[in-house]
């Protein structure tokens, strides 16, 4: 396990406790002073994990303000940055250096840096709905391969998270949260190294400078991309690399090297028939889906002749798709295929 999740109301904390447990969790890697009109009922709960050189954290809690003054930079700065999505309530940052000031609501990343001064407002968007949560990552200043007078203009603004590259990293960083817990240390950093390329290309789309990206981390962004769009699209009978590389703009030939290389030897085709299975072998003991015919089960995930999706089913599991929904013994499914989707 990277690290153990930290939840202050699950230790029955509350109240200004509450509050101190909360602020400590968090200043270990954001900096700041942090204070709330909401101390004296205070309850929240924070997850933290560091993944290589990056922190992924995500949180809930009633009001709360964070400063940070020049006088703490002269004192120290970590040189981070501080990205944060927020999922719940409402928000507003400021840089009192730039005098730029920036409202924020659900869907919508904010970027501060710890060599910049920035303050920062959350609350709970009505008293049907008190808190905020928000998810982040806080990463060096070094990881990005974006120069820091570029990403200067995009501290502290608003950036989309539910568009573009912008909606790539806010799928990954909300899954990544739910799957902390399950991360074996090798998968921790190499995650990081994923989360930093959707960073990475996330600013450069909004700067228009893709082109400025060291060619690896534009590849590595693109495969992740390639992947999710596989996975959304699995009841697809049509999906192919050709409509793939069609939609991620790109030669069908140049894909194919790409893919290959990066997943050691495994071809766009094969990954694509392997995610229908693991999706069939799934979906095959779902409660809800339990009165479905089992070929209505194949065709959900683009395949439409029975006979076939059976002969690739048992070659893949050693067991047939009927067998398999009444419990019998199936082999074990992969742990990235079982994760998947």
């Amino acid at each position: 396990m990277p690290v153990t999740p930290e939840t202050a109301a699950n230790d029955g904390l509350d109240g200004v406790d509450c509050f101190e447990y909360w602020r400590e969790a968090m200043g270990r890697t954001r900096v700041a002073e942090m204070t709330s009109d909401h101390v004296a009922t205070f309850k929240a709960n924070v997850r933290q994990a560091r993944l290589g050189p990056t922190v992924v954290l995500g949180t809930a809690f009633p009001s709360i303000r964070v400063r940070r003054t020049g006088r703490m930079i002269r004192q120290s700065d970590e040189e981070l940055y501080h990205l944060t999505m927020l999922t719940a309530g409402r928000g507003a940052v400021a840089l009192p250096d730039s005098g730029r000031a920036q409202t924020l609501v659900p869907g919508q990343f904010h970027l501060v840096s710890s060599s910049q001064p920035y303050e920062s407002r959350f609350s709970g968007a009505a008293a049907a709905h008190p808190r905020t949560e928000g998810i982040g990552i806080d990463l060096p200043v070094s990881l990005l391969p974006v120069p820091p007078r570029r990403i200067r203009h995009l501290l502290g603004r608003a950036l989309p998270g539910q568009q573009g590259t912008g909606a790539i990293l806010a799928s990954f960083l909300l899954g990544l949260d739910r799957q902390l817990p399950t991360l074996r240390p090798i998968e921790a950093t190499r995650l990081s190294t994923v989360a930093v390329d959707l960073l990475s290309a996330c600013l450069a789309r909004e700067l228009d400078a893709e082109d400025t990206l060291p060619e690896e981390t534009r590849h590595r962004a693109m495969l992740h991309d390639v992947r999710a769009f596989v996975r959304h699209h699995l009841h697809d009978p049509d999906l192919t690399p050709s409509k793939i590389a069609e939609a991620h703009h790109v030669s069908l030939s140049y894909l194919h090297r790409l893919f290959t290389r990066d997943s050691q030897g495994v071809t766009l085709a094969a990954y694509i028939r392997r995610q229908r299975l693991a999706k069939a072998y799934r979906d095959l003991t779902d409660p809800a889906l339990r009165t479905l015919p089992i070929h209505a089960v194949a065709a959900r995930c683009g395949i439409n002749q029975a006979s076939a999706f059976t002969r690739a089913f048992k070659a893949a599991y050693g067991i047939s798709p009927s067998d398999h929904r009444h419990g019998g013994a199936a082999k074990s499914l992969p742990r990235t295929e079982a994760q998947a989707g």
